[in-house]
């Protein structure tokens, strides 16, 4: 199957967006000419066209498209074409109810916005496989064609009736007998057996908490409906165009799609991107981010979108500082990214995002943003040749499942201070600070090739995934462990012991008493090497083998108990250190490990990774700074050499080739 070279052809797409029928046709001209003064390779054209394409059931217009396609390629501008169906025209609606999502307490999402479609909607579908099927028609030959991107950034929940029957459908198929799925679901608790298939439905709005395990395999049917219409789209697309690579576009750490799952059907996998600027661990959130997209594409990725400057959605939006928005777009081609591109090329005048920044702001040609993004352009088309194509050598997985996400998130759990989300990055910021490449991993995949294996908290574990865990450490594996891991299995039932048996004895824990969570704010001091250290979210009443206690807790009701237990090469912790303490920890068993940074002696806020042969030296603060750099070295993006010392302006980047 294609892959991303087949578009980037030894150069890093730039581009962005381009929402041209927003604009009169004069304004096209003007465009083309500043994409070319910007070095723009790529656009993306169609995302949001259907009303366009369609003004009323079955109508073509496509004549506007036409002449942007021949302009693009007129003048060496690729184009990745959208399959516009993530935004319904409102005629679909109105004609269509059943198109419609619905909400889990039974409000209908109508149009006016996007997003308002039902997944499992015949109707919808039939539409969305229409104008697929003519867009690859009327363009699969046109020599400006790059990519297939598919819908936008997939993201609709359904509890209505068509989700029903579907739901239904999806779970005949899992589980084949009313009996399989009572038990699996444990409806023997509250008098919910079922007896017809016909009394299951969607987790709607109870009078109480809903069953945990329906709303786990609610999330599961969702993520795959979507997962249907987008390969439904994709097979069209393939048909008439195998030769080119097909993609849709992640949103970072989202919790609605087993992106996992989701990056095996795609041949390029691809994600937008938005930290907030203000944000003072922004860059580690954009290497997270990075970290998994390139670890779900298993090498180069494409960043379909960034903001050249403030975003729309928070309550306060300010811009990125200047060089701000070159230091991450740099970040993500050393992260792996072979493609840099933008929501969106012009900023819109009209609309719910005309105050979202565009690669050409309202400021103009001579705009700031504009200026910024010439030359970062530059940069890009010099560093193509260099690094498109190559990849990143991790020692370091994270581990991480959407399905243990999504049955932690119950209702009904222990703290809701513990956000699965916010432990990931909790565990990744002490690796990137600690300057250690990371990559991401299912905790099903081969992991024998890291010497570190992190686990920062998997609740539901299968079987398969256990004795994966097993086996990396009877292989000479590190693996650290954080808490609530390995609680319940795929139905969301708990182990016995609280804690499967075989973590349990690899650990040295011999009975899991309680679990203690902490309030915000509470802590829990805890000795150890170097003075101890404070946990923070949870805590834990463990009895353990006296040989496996690395630290235990000081103070409080659970004094004198084991905090961190280590044996062998196994470690968990059974609360989470603050960040210092989590950095340094994990630092130096990631050395013991033989695990080590890009560099030595960073100072704090710079980033060294390394991507082939080339060395990526990142400055995230605000004020200069110098980093000893073995020499010498030939500076990519300036020409200059470099030796032993390396001078970064604020938000400074240098890009070295030995």
């Amino acid at each position: 199957m294609p892959d991303l070279s087949a578009a980037t052809r030894g150069r890093i797409l730039f581009g962005g967006d381009y929402n041209p029928e927003q604009w009169p046709e004069e304004t096209w001209h003007e465009d083309v000419r500043l994409m070319k003064d910007a070095g723009v390779n790529s656009v993306t054209l169609g995302v949001f066209s259907w009303a366009k394409f369609e003004p009323h059931p079955g109508a073509r217009e496509f004549d506007w498209l036409d002449t942007l396609m021949d302009l693009m390629h007129g003048n060496g501008i690729g184009v990745v074409l959208a399959t516009p169906t993530s935004s319904p025209p409102p005629w679909m609606g109105r004609l269509h109810p059943d198109t419609l999502p619905v909400t889990e307490d039974g409000r209908t999402e109508w149009w006016g916005g996007r997003q308002h479609f039902s997944h499992s909607s015949a109707t919808y579908r039939r539409y969305a496989a229409a104008i697929t099927e003519d867009l690859a028609a009327r363009y699969g030959g046109h020599p400006a064609l790059t990519m297939w991107h598919i819908n936008n950034e997939y993201c609709t929940f359904d509890h209505g009736d068509q989700a029903a029957v579907a739901f239904r459908r999806w779970l005949r198929e899992k589980y084949g007998t009313l009996d399989a799925l009572n038990t699996a679901w444990g409806t023997a608790f509250w008098s919910q057996g079922y007896d017809s298939w016909d009394g299951v439905l969607p987790p709607r709005q109870p009078h109480y908490m809903k069953n945990p395990t329906q709303v786990l395999d609610f999330r599961r049917f969702t993520s795959d409906m979507l997962l249907e219409c987008y390969v439904a789209e994709r097979d069209i697309v393939r048909r008439h165009t195998p030769h080119i690579p097909v993609t849709t576009n992640f949103m970072p750490l989202w919790f609605g799609q087993d992106a996992w799952r989701w990056a095996e059907e795609e041949d390029v996998v691809s994600v937008d991107i938005y930290p907030d600027p203000r944000d003072p661990l922004g860059a580690q959130q954009g290497a997270l981010v990075q970290d998994m997209t390139r670890s779900q594409a298993r090498g180069p990725w494409m960043l379909m979108e960034q903001a050249a400057g403030p975003v729309n959605r928070r309550g306060v939006n300010h811009p990125k500082p200047q060089g701000m928005n070159r230091l991450w777009s740099l970040q993500a081609v050393a992260h792996g990214a072979d493609a840099v591109c933008y929501f969106q090329w012009r900023q819109s005048r009209q609309g719910a995002e005309k105050f979202h920044s565009g690669m050409v702001s309202h400021a103009g040609e001579q705009g700031r943003t504009f200026q910024e993004v010439k030359r970062l352009g530059a940069e890009l088309a010099r560093l193509g040749p260099e690094v498109t194509g190559s990849h990143l050598e991790s020692d370091v997985a994270i581990l991480h499942d959407w399905h243990a996400w999504w049955a932690g998130a119950q209702d009904g759990r222990m703290s809701t201070e513990v956000d699965h989300a916010e432990v990931v990055r909790a565990w990744h910021r002490a690796l990137w600070e600690a300057h250690l490449t990371t990559d991401f991993a299912h905790p099903e995949h081969d992991l024998s090739a890291y010497r570190l294996v992190v686990v920062p908290q998997l609740y539901l574990l299968t079987d398969t995934a256990i004795e994966n865990l097993l086996g990396y450490v009877r292989g000479g594996g590190t693996l650290v462990c954080g808490f609530l891991t390995g609680v319940a299995d795929e139905n969301d039932r708990v182990r016995p012991g609280g804690m499967d048996p075989r973590l349990r004895a690899l650990f040295g824990i011999r009975t899991l008493h309680e679990w203690w969570p902490l309030h915000a704010g509470e802590t829990v001091e805890c000795d150890g090497p170097g003075g101890g250290f404070r946990g923070t979210l949870w805590s834990e009443e463990l009895q353990a083998e006296p040989a496996a206690v690395a630290a235990r807790y000081k103070g409080g009701e659970l004094d004198g108990l084991p905090a961190v237990l280590r044996t062998g090469r196994a470690w968990y912790l059974s609360t989470l250190p603050e960040p210092d303490a989590l950095r340094e920890l994990l630092a130096g068993i990631a050395a013991d490990a033989g695990a080590r940074p890009v560099l030595d002696d960073l100072p704090t806020g710079v980033e060294a990774v390394r991507r082939g042969d080339l060395l990526f030296v990142l400055n995230h603060r605000r004020e200069p700074v110098q980093v000893t750099v073995p020499g010498p070295h030939h500076d990519l993006l300036t020409g200059g050499t470099v030796t032993d010392t390396l001078a970064l302006d604020r938000y400074g980047v240098a890009v070295l080739r030995p």
